[in-house]
């Protein structure tokens, strides 16, 4: 096939950026092969004739394009097609540096999905047949890094051979595979159906029939279980089964001929390198939050905190050196009441129920960080920045608990019980022990709540407090009122200041010096000096959850 039938194609809709209409040597190249690459140096892939597609995920600035270029054109590729998905445009680097090598550059956009141009061309290559297909997905799994997915690989299949092939994690959350995911229902069944089958010991692939139609799963474990044999539930193996992919093909896979069950395993090793890659991400994150752990337990003083982390947990949960606004998530949970179940099972859990990325408050895999502390999950979750006129983005503690519900129904048993406590948003260093201490408090809370599955967040701190406030008689509220903030008000009286506002409006914020500062209009350092006048006067500690527990109550009590 040559470059000028591809950019006749009107339905892929490529738009050709560098190589003129009226140049015939460059737009008859011809296309022998269509790799996509990611890689910041793919030399060792090429062998001449590619049309080779690119994400662009190895271009971070101005300079980058120079050195991919020059290495497509020295291997004698056909042409580059850049994705513009990742950036909403190619970069003016990347057209530079293709004008000057004289490399034919074509712009696909977003809507434009490269398993759709990858099957174009190969349906017009000559002596193409879909026994062909494994040596394409073999292809794909050598060029595909740490950071792609699988997904064009797998609508290449359906968009050839009609085969609807998913990836999803034990809990029903669809990984890769054609959109739109299966319904929520049927993917937690299957999801189901596979664990039980592992816990059996059951051999792969596990045959499913689901309202009439057959599904065959595979298991999918990364490089450390990849070998090793299933377990029985019944303890800190269950860390492992809940961090399993299955791979989900809508057909009975144990029927098929010697060719397409070698496409099958190609399409197994795709998403076990894709996994892999996952697994030690998260390990490198999982390991940074230990380290932020410790450095809240400790006597470092909060400002130092981002700069210790600059170059650890921040820098690789958020690709940033400064604090990012995230809440703490803690956990404990029982198989009945006497065994707890294991701390790493349930942070594994926690992080898939965690997952949203299409939700209201998007959360991906890259923005939580997972620990263990005293048989307890502990997760640090990167939430979005307020924008003005909306409400706080902050993570929705009933959906989670729905969501926990719902996969906990086929794992939990019939007696165990999952607890789980939500800080409020934590926007400065400065409040992250307080945050910190209110998840435990909520945590607390949770465990003595009637439900199997709890979870309580900042807004049941606070009914909390008032339905205790409730039980105490109206002349000791008002005596513990006047003590507290008596001070306060007399010096407000006298001075003509503003402390006991500032107060209220700093709790309102649930302790964000950013929040309340722009709410009261102040420079942060001004609102630091109202605070810590506000300490010197009481003779209380603000950065103690309990002692802005002790205000709240005070405050409500008015």
């Amino acid at each position: 096939m040559r470059l000028r039938e591809l950019l006749g194609a009107d339905e892929l809709g490529l738009l050709l950026l560098v190589g003129r209409d009226t140049d015939g040597d460059v737009l008859d190249r011809a296309i022998r092969a269509v790799p996509t690459i990611d890689l910041a140096d793919p030399a060792r892939f090429l062998t001449g004739g590619e049309l080779v597609l690119s994400e662009l995920s190895w271009w971070r600035k101005d300079g980058d394009a120079e050195a991919f270029v020059r290495i497509l054109d020295r291997a004698g590729v056909a042409a580059l097609a850049a994705g513009e998905a990742a950036y909403g445009f190619v970069p003016d680097d990347l057209v530079r540096a293709c004008r000057r090598h004289g490399l034919p550059l074509i712009a696909v956009k977003p809507e434009t999905s490269f398993a759709a141009v990858t099957e174009h061309v190969l349906r017009r290559l000559p002596g193409r047949h879909d026994g062909d297909l494994a040596a394409v997905v073999e292809r794909h799994r050598q060029l595909l890094t740490g950071r792609s997915a699988p997904d064009s690989v797998l609508e290449l299949l359906r968009h050839s051979l009609g085969l609807d092939v998913r990836v999803l994690s034990v809990t029903g959350r669809q990984i890769a595979g054609p959109r739109p995911p299966l319904h929520a229902r049927t993917a937690t069944a299957l999801a189901g159906r596979y664990l039980a089958a592992r816990r059996a010991c059951e051999a792969a692939p596990h045959r499913v029939t689901l309202a009439d139609r057959l599904y065959s799963l595979v298991p999918v474990r990364g490089a450390a279980t990849r070998s090793a044999p299933a377990t029985p539930p019944g303890g800190a193996e269950h860390a492992g089964e809940l961090g399993d992919w299955l791979l989900v093909v809508e057909a009975d896979t144990s029927a098929w001929p010697p060719a397409d069950t070698e496409l099958l395993d190609r399409i197994v090793e795709l998403v076990a390198d894709a996994r892999s890659a996952h697994d030690r991400a998260k390990v490198a994150l999982n390991d940074l939050a230990r380290q932020l752990l410790d450095l809240l337990h400790s006597r470092v003083p909060p400002d130092e905190i981002p700069v210790r982390l600059s170059s650890t947990a921040q820098a690789v949960v958020s690709q940033k050196d400064t604090w990012q606004r995230c809440q703490f998530v803690v956990a404990r949970a029982e198989w009945h009441a006497t065994r707890p179940i294991p701390a790493p099972a349930l942070r594994v859990l926690l992080e898939e129920a965690l997952i949203q990325p299409d939700g209201p408050v998007p959360v991906s895999p890259e923005d939580i960080a997972a620990t263990v502390d005293d048989g307890q999950a502990v997760l640090f979750v990167l939430v979005p920045e307020p924008t003005d006129g909306l409400p706080e983005p902050a993570l929705d503690c009933a959906a989670l608990q729905r969501r926990l519900a719902g996969v906990l129904a086929r794992w939990l048993g019939p007696t165990g019980s999952v607890s789980v406590g939500v800080s409020s948003p934590v926007a400065a260093p400065g409040n992250a022990r307080g945050a910190l201490d209110a998840a435990r408090t909520a945590l607390r809370m949770a465990h003595d709540g009637p439900e199997r599955v709890t979870v309580r967040g900042p807004d049941d701190l606070t009914s909390h407090v008032l339905s205790l406030l409730l039980l105490i008689p109206a002349e000791a509220r008002q005596a513990f009122a006047a003590r507290l903030l008596g001070p306060l008000r007399d010096h407000d009286s006298r001075h003509r200041t503003d402390l006991l506002n500032t107060l209220k409006t700093f709790l309102d914020c649930d302790g964000s010096w950013t929040t309340c500062a722009d709410r009261l209009r102040l420079h942060v350092n001004s609102l630091r000096q109202r605070m810590a006048r506000i300490e010197q006067l009481t003779g209380q500690d603000l950065a103690r959850l309990e002692t802005r527990l002790d205000f709240l109550a005070a405050l409500k009590a008015c």
